[in-house]
């Protein structure tokens, strides 16, 4: 990666709140992450956390400041091309996984390349196939292939996680952004997630924001962050 390369995350002057509330939850004069690094971000529940990683995804507007991601402005996008740098740009581990429950497993992992002409792409300049890729990420997470044609409404909790994120994943994501991706695993599928997610983002050279409550995951990355050293406010969502 280039020293020239803008931040992949850069936040400046950031005020958010959320409609009717008395008072901001986030309040950050300053935040970035660089092209290519490993952020492990942590804080109590109800700090901000979760928002503030809609807000680096650009599914939320701060009232104040500006958001950009790899040295374009979310602000300045409208809607549908925000979507579309968002579908290219970011691979996302939501917190309650948001998968379409009526999608076959494979379904929901290959929904980013059906949304995004460059990560399928990227896919085929590896030498391989969507679908071929979504059958070697599911392996990697210890998804059965049997598992893969079942809707994702029939997967337990940790299979419909592990599920999200090979979605997160496919197509290679400039940045990813994990919201409390090993919440529902346990200790050995933990570890083979975390092997897989920063071996995949080093492999892509892609940076990742990665939030947990499990401060024993946090030796594996290349900065710890605590929300309260960042955040001027002490609510949050």
């Amino acid at each position: 990666m280039s020293a020239l390369a803008p931040p992949a995350v850069d936040l400046q002057g950031i005020r958010f709140a959320w409609p009717g509330a008395a008072a901001p939850c986030l309040e950050m004069a300053a935040f970035a992450l660089a092209a290519g690094e490993r952020v492990f971000l942590h804080g109590p529940s109800g700090s901000g956390k979760t928002t503030l990683l809609s807000l680096v995804g650009g599914v939320l507007d701060p009232q104040a400041g500006r958001v950009a991601v790899h040295g374009q402005v979310l602000g300045e996008l409208r809607a549908g091309a925000r979507d579309r740098f968002r579908a290219h740009h970011i691979g996302f581990v939501f917190q309650l996984f948001n998968l379409i429950p009526y999608l076959s497993a494979r379904d929901n992992i290959l929904l980013p390349c059906r949304f995004s002409a460059l990560r399928r792409a990227r896919v085929q300049e590896a030498g391989t196939t969507p679908s071929a890729e979504a059958a070697r990420l599911a392996q990697r997470l210890d998804l059965d292939a049997a598992l893969l044609d079942r809707p994702a409404a029939e997967l337990s909790v940790g299979q419909q996680q592990r599920v999200a994120a090979a979605r997160a994943l496919i197509g290679r994501p400039s940045l990813v952004i994990a919201d409390e991706p090993t919440s529902a695993l346990d200790a050995d599928r933990q570890r083979g997630f975390l092997d897989l997610l920063l071996a995949e983002c080093a492999d892509a050279r892609a940076a990742l924001l990665f939030v947990s409550h499990d401060a024993r995951l946090a030796e594996h990355f290349d900065r710890r962050v605590a929300l309260g050293e960042i955040n001027r406010v002490g609510g949050g969502a």
